[in-house]
């Protein structure tokens, strides 16, 4: 059997078997046997938690907590409204749209882990929402829709599928003539970077007319490791380019030292830094919250001017009319008609001609 075969059998997602891995607090414990929640991570990645320390970074995206019992600022049924569900589109399940040329397609609701601040948690953690996932829907949606270009295969987590799965529906989607590129949103590079096999490169990788692009999430330095580096070497070997699309985490990666860390780690290992999202509005993840200033703040801080322009990503929230940048303009001061006055991160200010249009 493959190795990442073997570690999605071995899955840890019994109270049992997270015990042999970690120091379980009576919190924690309380919490997976009180929420009808799915949680689990793959053994790979339940090894980096800290046995010790219930605060650990990456312990917290797997562990459920009683404070997800809490929703203040959550959406109920956040997913209708943010995927546009109850719009009078006509659009089967897999198909999730903000954008006029690019879609989402969901694929699968499996994960290689549940992370706690899931936004798609309705659909894919507390199973609150059930869709239906027909690929042959979708596909023939997508081929229907000319004014498609761009294309995220979705889930879930869609490199759990087979391989033989995986290429029908890279290949369908190349054979559809409006169809420009294909996005993969997975944590698998992270999570289960054992999946990036020799049969996968092959599915993903050659010269194509549409190319493939893979979007992962690593929210903290610690996820980063060997494995994950020759995971990602790998994938670029074989054509597909590597983002990381990070979720700002009150708690886990919302200090400059760990924010700058993390950023810079990932241009270590060939992931080039995309987005950090704000953490959405889902219900129950109230606790994983920063404000909303904090992503900024912390660009500004710890990146701007600290380290390369290659590891500075886009703060955005995702909402229902697509992603909004969430980026105030630290760095003009002050503007009359002769000139715009500039500051940078050190405190230095030089000026800039206002040129009039």
């Amino acid at each position: 059997m493959e190795e990442w075969k073997e570690q999605l059998n071995n899955y840890i997602d019994t109270l049992d078997k997270l015990k042999k891995v970690i120091n379980v607090t009576s919190k924690e414990e309380e919490a997976i046997r009180s929420l009808d929640t799915k949680w689990g991570t793959t053994p790979y990645f339940a090894s980096l938690m800290d046995a010790n320390d219930p605060n650990c970074p990456i312990r917290r995206q797997v562990v459920p907590s009683l404070k997800e019992k809490e929703n203040v600022y959550g959406i109920n049924d956040y997913l209708i409204w943010k995927e546009n569900r109850d719009n009078e589109e006509d659009r089967p399940d897999t198909i999730a749209r903000q954008y006029k040329d690019r879609v989402a397609f969901t694929v699968l609701d499996q994960c290689g882990i549940y992370c706690r601040h899931c936004f798609r948690k309705e659909v894919v953690v507390d199973k609150s929402y059930d869709l239906r996932f027909d690929v042959e829907e979708g596909l023939k949606w997508i081929k229907e829709h000319k004014e498609i270009r761009d294309v995220l295969v979705t889930g879930g987590d869609p490199l759990l599928l087979s391989d033989e799965k995986i290429e029908y529906i890279i290949s369908k989607l190349r054979e559809i003539p409006h169809i420009q590129m294909i996005r993969i949103g997975s944590r698998s590079p992270i999570v289960l970077p054992h999946r990036i096999t020799k049969g996968l490169k092959k599915v993903l990788g050659g010269y194509h007319r549409v190319p493939i692009w893979l979007n992962t999430q690593c929210n903290h330095p610690k996820e980063i490791t060997q494995k994950t580096s020759k995971a990602v070497y790998e994938l670029m070997t074989c054509g597909v380019n590597v983002g990381n699309q990070a979720v700002l985490l009150k708690g886990i990666n919302d200090d400059v030292e760990t924010f700058r860390r993390l950023h810079q780690k990932l241009l270590t290992i060939r992931i080039r830094p995309y987005y950090v999202f704000y953490c959405e509005p889902a219900p129950g993840i109230d606790h994983f919250r920063t404000s909303i200033e904090k992503g900024a703040e912390l660009i500004r801080d710890a990146l701007r001017g600290h380290t390369t322009g290659l590891a500075q990503p886009m703060y955005v929230i995702a909402t229902n009319v697509g992603k909004i940048p969430l980026m105030p303009d630290y760095y003009i001061v002050d503007k009359n008609e002769k000139e715009y006055k500039l500051r940078n991160h050190r405190g230095e200010y030089t000026t800039l001609p206002n040129i009039p249009e």
